[in-house]
């Protein structure tokens, strides 16, 4: 069994209770292309929307990535955003310095337009900070993050970076490492469990990527991970599996635990 973990409620989603929650990533780089990918997710079966703020063509220019949040909540509606500027080294396009990406999400967080903003908790420490206490002064949640796309860590030191996103005051504490072997998997499993069983108050989000991890990604939820990544049309890092068929497969898992 578990600790007892406070879920994160966004908008009528709850994170942490229930079957894990399948959040679908856009990366449009235009506002008529994220315009299409949001109206394409209608219907859909994604309980939260991430958007890739790196991706997007105007990076640097904050009042139109705001702009542009804004437009995304009104086509999503009830559907919560996630907003995520990944930098380069953690695998995406952005290559802001620590200011540069603090100005930015905290301009995101003070929008009004996103529920949830991701924190790569590995950057400068009064930047994380500073965004933590932002997002939290305005009701929005924070996802710390942290992405090896080259190996996986030992166990222990998974669960070390999970504990130190949690003592951050992250709401959400997330990890994606790259597998080389099975047993890199079961390092990626075990450590979810227990961070889940040992140590966290609050949800987890893991995953072991590629096509070898994809396990991971339907049957975290039996080792403590909350929600997964799914996609619709274009996959945002590999491995993800499609929305419809994930949420299939979370329900047979569901329904039978």
């Amino acid at each position: 069994m578990g600790r007892s973990i406070t879920p994160v409620r966004v908008k009528d989603v709850t994170i942490g209770e229930g079957t894990p929650k399948i959040i679908v990533p856009i990366t449009g780089r235009t506002p008529d292309e994220l315009h299409a990918q949001a109206e394409a997710l209608s219907g859909q079966v994604a309980d939260v929307v991430e958007w890739r703020v790196d991706f997007f063509g105007t990076l640097e220019d904050t009042a139109s990535v705001v702009a542009q949040a804004h437009a995304l909540a009104g086509a999503l509606g009830a559907t919560p955003l996630l907003a995520t500027c990944r930098t380069a080294h953690e695998g995406g396009q952005a290559t802001s310095g620590d200011d540069a990406y603090a100005e930015l999400a905290i301009a995101l967080a003070e929008s009004g337009a996103v529920d949830l903003i991701d924190v790569e908790y590995r950057r400068e420490s009064r930047a994380v900070k500073r965004i933590v206490a932002s997002a939290h002064a305005r009701n929005v949640a924070v996802v710390a993050s942290n992405h090896d796309f080259d190996a996986t860590p030992p166990k222990d030191d998974i669960v070390s970076r999970l504990r130190a996103m949690q003592a951050l005051g992250a709401d959400i504490c997330k990890i994606a490492v790259m597998p080389r072997s099975a047993v890199d998997v079961l390092t990626l499993l075990d450590a979810t469990r227990i961070m889940h069983e040992e140590y966290a108050d609050r949800p987890l989000i893991t995953m072991s990527m590629g096509g070898l991890g994809v396990v991971s990604r339907i049957a975290g939820q039996v080792f403590g991970s909350a929600a997964t990544f799914g996609m619709v049309g274009t996959a945002s890092a590999p491995g993800q599996v499609d929305a419809s068929e994930l949420r299939a497969l979370l329900d047979v898992l569901e329904r039978s635990r």
